[in-house]
């Protein structure tokens, strides 16, 4: 098996869950064709930095005995899925992507992952990830390459997850975003990711970058699929502090085939932005497809999201990590990247002044955002400017000085900032078959709605069903 012919994909993970569950499908099968898969591509794509294939073919034995004897505890049992490698995971080693966690091995899963455990869901591997979800890729692990384009990057700071559900390593994967990390590696990729509302998804036994801005949430092929992910995943969790105490719907009940009645926002300054040619394009053409589904489009301008969002995002993220890896900085500094050391101290020189003036301008720009989604249900805007970049520009996070910020995430660092779910799902490729992605971006806690408009988006398009070439099998 070489990567021009690794193992056969399986079908998506609904229609794979439900296989395993009328036992069409056993979890061996499925299981050990990710295994297969995982070891022809991880070594061109690099998505994974551990994989653990002895433990997913014990849990996939002990999903399938529990099957066959009458219970099948959830969607995700038996299925093959990713965490990042900032979720802590018991007996097996949880680096941030980082020399300083390079021998880390927890004794207790991260809420997230406790959660998969529970839903029989078979942890396969740990998804690479730029540096503590900061800055740039550390040496020790490398850069992952884009599945569409071994040339291009994946992005940061998820990239990894993003990759592996491109080219059908896994089901479904879950990251963190605290400035765009989820959406623009799924946008990069061609995949659906989710950030939910902040609190929706348990932290507990994750590596924060910052406590305000950080969110987890689920990648998958499809809007469908990433609505079962969350479903597994999401809930209160007192072991962390930010976790939100709401009921937990079933996401699958609010997809339809129609939007009527829905009121979706174009936003107008975004799209006024200097974007490529063929996302422009793609973005028009989307929220066309919303319309045919019986949408009702209204074009809207947030000037705000643009003139509000940059500086607080800085000066709230910068001393925030500082601060988290304080211990670290004095004991372990070696033992960073130059870049994410760079960036750490660089923290340091926000003031405190700065830093509750960047707090209260993220309140006034969720109250902002609060009052315009008042009069529609939806934001639609594209998640990137630009399609996936040279490997050698492997996504900067943030670069305080530059236009980093502005360049790649000024689309979505806004919605970390006031907190609301954001759905990047592919709405096109360009003529060199790069992928384009759309954000559609609810109230808080509508996730659903996000869900609902994917679903009926990719019901009439074909962009997320297609597969790069290094997929193909």
């Amino acid at each position: 098996m070489t990567p021009e012919h690794p193992e056969p994909s399986l079908p998506d993970l609904f229609e794979t869950s439900f296989s395993i569950a009328r036992r069409d499908l056993s979890p061996v099968q499925v299981v050990e064709a990710a295994l297969h898969r995982i070891e022809a591509l991880n070594p061109v794509l690099n998505a994974y930095i551990t994989v653990l294939a002895d433990q997913a073919m014990l849990d996939a034995r002990r999903a399938e005995r529990e099957i066959a004897a009458g219970h099948h505890r959830a969607p995700l049992h038996g299925i093959p899925v990713s965490v990042k490698d900032l979720f802590a995971t018991r007996g097996v080693r949880t680096t941030a992507g980082s020399r300083v966690l390079s021998d880390s091995v927890p004794t207790e899963d991260a809420g997230l992952v406790q959660r998969l455990r529970e839903a029989g869901a078979v942890i396969v591997a740990k998804a690479n990830m730029l540096e503590f979800a900061y800055a740039a890729v550390h040496p020790d692990y490398g850069p992952t390459k884009n599945p569409w384009d071994l040339t291009k990057t994946a992005s940061g700071s998820s990239g990894g997850s993003a990759a592996a559900v491109a080219a059908r390593m896994d089901f479904g994967s879950f990251g963190s975003d605290t400035a765009g990390s989820i959406r623009i590696p799924a946008s990069f990729c061609g995949v659906t990711g989710l950030k939910p509302t902040l609190g929706r998804v348990s932290r507990s036994g994750m590596q924060l970058l910052s406590w305000s801005l950080d969110h987890a949430g689920p990648f998958g092929r499809s809007a469908r699929d990433v609505a079962l992910l969350l479903h597994a995943v999401a809930g209160h969790d007192p072991r962390d502090r930010f976790s939100a105490d709401v009921p937990v719907p079933n996401w699958l009940d609010a997809l339809t085939e129609r939007l009527d009645g829905v009121k979706v926002g174009l936003v107008t300054n975004f799209m006024e932005l200097t974007l490529a040619p063929e996302i422009h394009t793609a973005v028009e053409r989307a929220v066309g497809v919303l319309a045919e589904a019986g949408a009702e489009v209204r074009e809207i301008a947030m000037p705000e999201l643009e003139r509000d969002a940059v500086d607080p995002v800085m000066q709230i993220l910068l001393p925030e990590a500082t601060h988290l890896h304080q211990a670290w900085l004095h004991e372990r500094h070696a033992d960073y990247s130059h870049t994410v050391l760079e960036r750490l101290r660089a923290g340091r020189e926000v003031s405190a002044v700065a830093y509750f003036g960047a707090r209260d301008a993220c309140a006034r720009l969720r109250d902002q955002v609060n009052e315009v989604q008042r009069n529609v249900d939806l934001l639609v805007l594209p998640t990137m400017p630009v399609v996936a970049t040279p490997l050698d520009e492997t996504t900067v996070e943030i670069k305080p000085d530059e236009e980093g910020l502005t360049a790649l995430n000024r689309m979505v660092a806004p919605f970390n900032l006031t907190g609301q779910p954001a759905l990047s799902l592919p709405c096109g490729f360009t003529r060199d078959g790069l992928p384009i992605g759309l954000q559609l971006v609810a109230r808080h806690f509508e996730e659903g709605t996000t869900l609902r408009v994917g679903h009926a988006f990719q019901l009439r398009t074909d962009h997320h069903r297609q597969r790069p070439s290094i997929a193909h099998g």
